[in-house]
C-alpha cells in the first residue's frame, strides 16, 4: 500500500518569507503559475517535448531508466540569453555518482526554449533569486528535462542519493506521473535535524530550494502497470541558478 503525504503548499505572497526561514517551499499549480508569469494553457505546449528526450548515456549504474535534455540561459533582468550548448559538469563533492564528468546531453527544442512563456519564466525565477540574494543579479541557469521510468522495474530519479547540486538555488516542477508508485521527495536541513517528507502529484507543482542551506533527494518509483513496464514514468523539469559562473568554469 502506497501512502502519498501532501506536499506542504503555502501562498505565494508567503514564498519569500519561507525561503528565507527554512530554505525551501512549495507552490501548488495555480501558485507556481501566478509566480512564473504564465499560464496553465502555455505551459502545456511544453508537453510534447518530454516524448522526445534521448537516453542519458552516462548512467554509472548501469540503468537504462532515465532520459534527458539540457540547456543553459544567463539571465539577467529582463534579458535572458540562452548560452551555446555546453557541457553538464558538477564536482565529485556534490555528485560522488557521476560528479567529475563533462556530460553533453542533446539541447532542449528550440520551440520551448525560445517561447515568451519560457522566457517570462527564467526573468521570473532569476527575480526571486535576487531577492533572496540582493548581491547577485546575473544568474547562470542549467535547465534539465528529466524522465525516469521503470524499464528496469525501477527508476532513480536521484541515483546519487540525497545531495546538494553546488549553486545556489534549484527549482524542481513535476510536470507529470504515469502508472508509478513512489517518488516521494526529501528535504533536509544541511547542518541540523529537521526534515521532512512529500510527494508531488500535481502537474505543475513547483518546488524551490535554497541549495546552501538544505539537501534532497527523490525516492525511486516503481510501476503500477506490471504489463509494461516502460509506461511507467515520472517527468521534472529542474532548473539550478547559480551566481558568478556555471560550474567547472
Amino acid at each position: 500500500m502506497t501512502i502519498n503525504i501532501s506536499p506542504p503548499f503555502i501562498a505565494k505572497s508567503a514564498l519569500v518569507s519561507t525561503l528565507k526561514t527554512i530554505g525551501y517551499a512549495v507552490l501548488d499549480p495555480n501558485n507556481a503559475m501566478a509566480l512564473l508569469g504564465c499560464t496553465l494553457n502555455e505551459a502545456a505546449t511544453w508537453l510534447p517535448s518530454w516524448n522526445d528526450l534521448p537516453p542519458d548515456a552516462y548512467l554509472k549504474d548501469g540503468g537504462h531508466y532515465r532520459r534527458r535534455r539540457h540547456s543553459c540561459f544567463v539571465v539577467n533582468g529582463e534579458s535572458v540569453l540562452q548560452t551555446e550548448h555546453r557541457a553538464h559538469w558538477q564536482p565529485l563533492e556534490y555528485n560522488a555518482l557521476h560528479g567529475g564528468m563533462q556530460r553533453m546531453f542533446e539541447p532542449m527544442s528550440a520551440e520551448m526554449s525560445q517561447s515568451d512563456a519560457w522566457k517570462k519564466m527564467l526573468k521570473r525565477l532569476g527575480m526571486l533569486s535576487t531577492a533572496l540574494k540582493p548581491e547577485a543579479t546575473t544568474w547562470f541557469v542549467e535547465a534539465h528535462q528529466f524522465r525516469i521510468d521503470t524499464t528496469d522495474g525501477i527508476g532513480r530519479p536521484t541515483p546519487e542519493g540525497a545531495h546538494r547540486d553546488g549553486v545556489d538555488f534549484v527549482a524542481v516542477m513535476l510536470i507529470g506521473r504515469h502508472d508509478i508508485k513512489g517518488g516521494e521527495t526529501r528535504v533536509f536541513e544541511v547542518n541540523g535535524p529537521a526534515g521532512q517528507r512529500f510527494t508531488m502529484t500535481e502537474p505543475w507543482t513547483l518546488l524551490f530550494l535554497d541549495d546552501e542551506r538544505v539537501i534532497h533527494e527523490s525516492t525511486p518509483i516503481q510501476p503500477l502497470n506490471v504489463e509494461d513496464f516502460s509506461a511507467s514514468y515520472r517527468d521534472t523539469l529542474v532548473l539550478t541558478f547559480r551566481a558568478k559562473a556555471f560550474q567547472g568554469e
